[in-house]
């Protein structure tokens, strides 16, 4: 599978450490608001907003930071006005880069955004450059320790997931986009506790990386990850585990 989803580990192991510094707190307060004002406070009826909230509360968010982001979002409470964006661009050795903002201030967002890539061997594209090398996604990563392979294949494809692959110490589970929350559940429902389970985008293809160019790749994709207003960082590239594992212990 792509660097994206070696990527989704590594960011989940250094999750407390962002979440000392506050941004995933920032950054998941801003992606409900936005999914309350689009599609409503009824977490029922809203799955997006129903994602971030657990999303939320994977980091420990409180209840009421979350009942106050999603009256924002409402109008309940008078807060700032957030806005979804996105760009595009490449990053070291071709990679292709999409990038997912929620901001305030537009402007500002894409010269940030714009600086770190400069800063890193990227650069900003056109719109739409890249955009048609990913697809719409459900992604799910369950350590091996959990449950056994073929228990785990016949359960996820049995509840609509169209791919399982097995990594070195954990199983990575592609769905369509719209059967990710049934697979999730199914999941779930077996007692199993996902490391990273998102709605994302997947490359279409890859490009394979030597050590120096991944390592340049996922300071890139870390500094993008340290902008307050970028949610999500999506890239086409491949290397092997043990190159990210060993440049992600540096």
């Amino acid at each position: 599978m792509s660097g994206h989803s070696k990527w989704a580990t590594i960011k989940h192991k250094k999750g407390a450490l962002d979440a000392k510094r506050g941004r995933v707190w920032s950054k998941a307060i801003k992606e409900i608001t936005v999914a309350a004002r689009i599609g409503g406070g009824d977490i029922n009826a809203n799955p997006r907003m129903r994602t971030a909230i657990l999303a939320a509360k994977a980091v420990n968010m409180p209840a009421d930071n979350i009942e106050r982001a999603i009256k924002k979002g409402t109008g309940e409470l008078e807060g700032s006005s957030y806005e979804d964006a996105s760009y595009e661009g490449y990053g070291p050795g071709g990679v292709a880069l999409l990038v997912t903002v929620t901001t305030d201030n537009k402007n500002r967002t894409v010269s940030e955004v714009r600086s770190i890539l400069s800063k890193h061997g990227g650069n900003m594209g056109e719109s739409g450059c890249v955009n048609w090398m990913f697809s719409k996604k459900g992604f799910l990563s369950i350590p091996k320790n959990q449950i056994d392979e073929n228990t785990l294949l016949d359960l996820v494809l049995n509840a609509g997931a169209e791919d399982m692959v097995v990594q070195k110490d954990y199983y990575e589970i592609i769905t369509p986009y719209e059967e990710f929350e049934a697979v999730k559940k199914a999941v779930e429902a077996k007692k199993l506790t996902p490391t990273v389970a998102e709605q994302t985008m997947i490359p279409q293809s890859t490009v394979a990386l030597d050590t120096d160019k991944a390592r340049s790749m996922l300071k890139l994709m870390e500094a993008l990850d340290d902008q307050d207003d970028v949610q999500k960082v999506y890239a086409n590239f491949d290397v092997s585990d043990e190159v990210m594992e060993a440049i992600a212990a540096e």
